[in-house]
């Protein structure tokens, strides 16, 4: 039992995202969202622990852990524009911007490798936490300052960095965390490119 874990947290994340949806559109109390907002990132934190400590982290689990940070975010995009539209349009470019990278990082990847990437940038990680701030600040507190625009700017450096990646590999590979191991991965040279050779994709 305790190996699905990992596999139900990450599936109570992508479940969360028609719950806030719903939420947004018929019942916004700003206690509801804020408990939908820290189930998400508990479950985003400990999925991957717990994964780690069983020893059954996979490539489709992580895959599937991209998909459902992927999905949830989108609905909080959602909630966001629905509930505080004026926001969103303050922000639109940028948003654009940062909306048309993440769509550019699919079309290359399946163009690419015939999947999606998977790669669990540092830059990603440190922007999932700026956007559970950015989002609880504007839904739980109807406050539009500082974090929403550092959450913007830093998603489009963060792609950035990954589309870029996806250029420089010549194969699919998960957990590559920066540009600089990518580079490395590609020269085949150290430990990461030696463990992922040997890894199995599963």
């Amino acid at each position: 039992m305790a190996k699905h874990i990992p596999l139900l947290l990450t599936l109570l994340r992508a479940g969360l995202a028609p719950v806030l949806v719903l939420l947004a559109l018929f019942h916004p109390a700003p206690w509801a969202i804020a408990g939908c907002l820290i189930l998400a990132v508990i479950s985003d934190y400990f999925d991957g622990v717990i994964a780690r400590r069983l020893n059954i982290v996979t490539d489709n689990l992580r895959r599937l852990d991209s998909i459902a940070d992927s999905l949830f975010y989108l609905a909080a995009l959602f909630a966001a524009w629905w509930l505080y539209p004026d926001v969103i349009y303050g922000h639109l470019r940028p948003l654009a911007v940062l909306i048309g990278l993440e769509l550019l990082r699919y079309v290359v990847d399946f163009a690419r490798f015939g999947r999606e990437a998977s790669y669990h940038l540092w830059s990603a990680k440190l922007w999932g936490v700026m956007l559970f701030l950015g989002f609880f600040a504007l839904l739980v507190f109807a406050e539009d300052g500082l974090w929403v625009s550092l959450v913007i700017y830093w998603g489009i450096l963060s792609d950035l960095e990954g589309l870029a990646i996806s250029f420089v590999l010549r194969e699919w590979r998960t957990d590559v965390p920066t540009l600089a191991h990518a580079l490395r991965l590609r020269r085949g040279v150290g430990p990461e490119s030696r463990r992922s050779a040997q890894r199995p994709l599963r």
